[in-house]
């Protein structure tokens, strides 16, 4: 024989019902008890209509109607209209005595938890009742038994205690007298050995069911909810979540604990004495497996079966040096939270019993601390314990699994794993028998943290990035296209789940919590808000995802001061944008000091040299102990490709012209020409180098006339070289006599740093630079006569955005 459960979802309106009746048909080869719980919503209703009564608010009966036409438009829906009158006649017959209670209630301004548990039980009793008979006219062998003639209790309303003797006595005659295959009875509602109407609390339903699988020695326990089974993780948190197909009962009630609500945990204790398989469907997917829940099993090389968590906890911490060696602290603390009625989700206490610290719901917070503070009083007056601390705005989260004794380390991978994405844990518990470790952190970081550990326990060890993007010109859109062309090839090979999240140009923003198209990203950009750099930041901040990346693809002064904001909130920064780390010593350090202190890599490879590994192969030569000694570079891009264009048959004009219109130029082509570009970068390999340096220390030879320096605009500035033709040809004319070739060159020293035009020779490593090309000379203790040289493309947006690409890719391996 079997017991199937139905809970309030799926029993919620007419559509869900009929799901119900097929599955109930299906399984009724076999005799089968069905537990129903009140539509779904109705119980809600029905505190609320009590509560309003006992406040003497006429509102009760909009919320009696209410319940009412709920049940009324299921039995139209359900039944033939020749079949409805004597239905609908009961149900308004229950209901009309439902009414004289409220009146009660209303009339004496108050209520008790007797008459709480028999208003209460009439949302069960209903639904009970409207299945049955659905069941009969559809031919179903079905006949309904109350609940009240089978659970037997105390008068403890509200949440009765069972009478397990007179109980299993009842259920046991029932199911063996019955001769109907179906056997349709409500749950959660009882009654008192003295014929009172009682409850048996939360999760009543599952606790009804589980009562009568066990008087009855059923042979399984199907609890039938909206979910297919109990998941490694909430699955409305964490997208990834898996069912697991089979756990045993002593995870099962871990995992109900702290959050899956799929299952109550008193639920399991009638039927795991008995050993009674309780397994858990889906009532609108019911050919999905569902999750099976059993006796321990061996499956040694299962650890961590799922990751849970409760929310709207506070944390309680007494403390005090009276605390010390004194015996009977504990109890009178507990003692204090007992006598309240505070149940005490978490517990944790110093082996030095200087501090107790515990873990409660938010609503009892201010009762528990009055009542705490109170029974202290002496000791907090005499200054041997201080008054409860109190923390407010936490959440629990916890990793369960029956396994996780018999393997090293997944305490330390668990809180490794949390403070990498800057999760702070405020507090630990883990019991003796290792199936559970529990930390309290943050309410706001719940989705993050249980993403974070789902990754690292769950997901073949691939790691989601999610991506801010702001900048989506030339180098923004080659960016986003790489990202696309190379996701499936990421994912596959690197391990690397990489999601554009956010994405701003100058005028619009757009966001997309599942991550944004990269076919259309264009369209939902001009369908986005208007764009704000500190609303940008707000939506980053709030959506708080994992390895979140902030990618600066601008030259933008002002996106380069709100590094700081991302940092400080663990978001890394990676940007081709050189101002922040060419602007004064002091910013740039702190940006380096804030990515070290909350774990947020700061990348900017492409500031120097684009797609070239120049910064990344400078850090490893100091990382290993070299020292650098000199840096001789060709840095600008641009201004290589200028110098290498430019000749007797050209004109200057034109060619930097071509340089602007090709990309390899800034927007504005002064910053390349005038040098500042070239000085920034030699500022930060200065600085990468170790040395301190600010951009004022270096020496700039500028080789433009001073009216093109000055120039305000794009055009007065090219109007100013067609101005100045001649002395670029004379410039020219002189290298090439010498049979030398021009180069803007890069020079750092002894501490100093130099930038300007050169006439360089035949036989010089710069002398063949051709294109656009970048080309560096690090002398060091290891390399003191021959250079270490990096040389390649150092300019264009796409080895920029490759070289961004790839600053993401080394926080993914991070």
């Amino acid at each position: 024989m079997k017991i199937l459960k139905f809970g309030g979802t799926s029993v919620a309106n007419d559509e869900n019902i009929k799901k119900v009746k097929s599955i109930v048909k299906n399984a009724s080869e076999v005799k089968i008890g069905v537990v129903v719980s009140a539509l779904g919503g109705v119980t809600d209703l029905l505190l609320e209509s009590l509560q309003q009564a006992s406040s003497q608010d006429i509102a009760y009966k909009n919320k009696l109607c209410e319940i009412e036409e709920r049940h009324f438009k299921v039995i139209k829906e359900l039944f033939p209209i020749n079949a409805q009158s004597g239905i609908l006649s009961k149900v308004k017959s229950e209901l009309n005595d439902l009414e004289t209670l409220l009146e009660g209630a209303f009339l004496i301004g108050e209520t008790t938890p007797r008459l709480s548990d028999k208003v209460v039980s009439y949302g069960e009793l209903l639904s009970s009742f409207v299945i049955s008979e659905y069941f009969i006219t559809e031919g179903l062998n079905t006949i309904l038994k109350d609940g009240r003639a089978l659970i037997i209790t105390d008068e403890n309303f509200g949440n009765a205690n069972i009478d397990f003797e007179l109980t299993n006595a009842n259920c046991s005659n029932h199911f063996a007298q019955v001769k109907e295959i179906i056997t349709v009875i409500p749950g959660f509602v009882s009654s008192s050995t003295l014929g009172n109407a009682t409850t048996l609390g939360r999760g009543g339903s599952d606790y009804t069911a589980a009562i009568l699988a066990a008087a009855i020695n059923a042979e399984v326990l199907e609890i039938w909810t909206d979910v297919s089974g109990m998941y490694t993780a909430n699955p409305k948190l964490v997208k990834q979540a898996k069912c697991v197909s089979h756990i045993s009962y002593e995870e099962a009630m871990e995992l109900s604990h702290f959050g899956a609500k799929v299952l109550y945990p008193p639920t399991i204790q009638p039927v795991l004495t008995k050993g009674i398989p309780i397994v858990i469907k889906n009532t609108f997917a019911p050919e999905e497996e569902g999750t099976l829940i059993t006796k321990s099993k061996n499956d040694k090389d299962k650890t961590v079966r799922g990751i849970s968590h409760v929310g709207n906890i506070t944390l309680l911490s007494l403390e005090g040096s009276g605390m010390v060696g004194i015996p009977g602290i504990s109890k009178r603390f507990f003692e204090t939270l007992s006598q309240e009625g505070i149940s005490v989700v978490m517990i944790t206490q110093a082996s030095s019993e200087h501090s107790i610290c515990v873990g409660i719901s938010d609503k009892d917070a201010e009762h528990a601390t009055i009542a705490v503070n109170t029974t202290f009083e002496y000791e907090i007056a005499s200054k041997k314990i201080k008054p409860l601390v109190v923390e407010g705005n936490l959440a629990i989260i916890a990793l369960v699994g029956d396994n996780m004794k018999s393997h090293q380390g997944l305490s330390g991978k668990m809180f490794s794993t949390l403070g990498k994405n800057n999760v702070n844990i405020r507090a630990i518990a883990q019991g003796a028998s290792e199936r559970n470790i529990s930390a309290v952190i943050r309410k706001d970081d719940v989705k993050k943290a249980l993403n974070t550990l789902h990754e690292a326990f769950f997901e073949e060890n691939i790691k989601q990035l999610n991506l801010f993007v702001m900048g989506v010109g030339n180098v923004g859109a080659r960016f986003l296209e790489q990202i696309k062309q190379q996701k499936k090839y990421l994912k596959a090979e690197l391990k690397l789940n990489i999601r554009v999240i956010g994405i701003s140009n100058s005028r619009t923003m757009t966001f997309n919590e599942d991550g944004i198209s990269l076919k259309n990203w264009e369209v939902e950009l001009a369908d986005g808000e208007k764009a704000n750099k500190t609303v940008f930041i707000e939506k980053v901040n709030k959506l708080n995802y994992r390895n979140s990346i902030f990618v600066d693809n601008t030259a933008n002064k002002e996106v380069s001061e709100t590094y700081t904001s991302y940092l400080k909130n663990s978001v890394s920064v990676v940007t081709c944008n050189k101002i922040a780390c060419s602007s004064d010593f002091a910013s740039y350090k702190e940006l380096k000091q804030l990515a070290k202190k909350y774990n947020a890599p700061f990348l900017f490879e492409t500031n120097v040299g684009a797609g070239l590994p120049i910064l990344d192969t400078l850090r490893h030569l100091i990382a290993s102990g070299d020292k650098i000694n000199k840096i001789q570079a060709v840095l600008s891009g641009s201004l290589n490709f200028v110098f290498n264009n430019f000749n007797s048959k050209n004109t200057f004009h034109d060619v930097v012209k071509q340089a602007q219109e090709e990309g390899y130029t800034e927007p504005d082509p002064t910053i390349d020409l005038s040098g500042i570009d070239v000085m920034r970068k030699i500022l930060i390999l200065a600085r990468e180098s170790g040395y301190e340096l600010e951009i004022e220390d270096i020496k700039n030879e500028p080789f433009l006339p001073e009216e093109s320096l000055n120039t305000n605009s794009n055009e007065a500035f090219f109007e100013s070289l067609k101005k100045y033709e001649e002395d670029f040809q004379e410039l020219y004319a002189d290298a090439a006599q010498k049979e030398s070739k021009l180069k803007y060159v890069a020079q750092f020293e002894n501490g100093k740093a130099s930038v300007g035009l050169q006439q360089i020779p035949k036989g010089h490593d710069f002398y063949n630079l051709e294109g656009s090309d970048n080309i560096v000379l690090f002398y060091t203790e290891r390399y003191p006569n021959q250079p270490l040289i990096i040389k390649g493309a150092g300019a264009g947006a796409e080895v920029t955005a490759s070289g961004i690409f790839a600053d993401i890719i080394r926080i993914g391996n991070f």
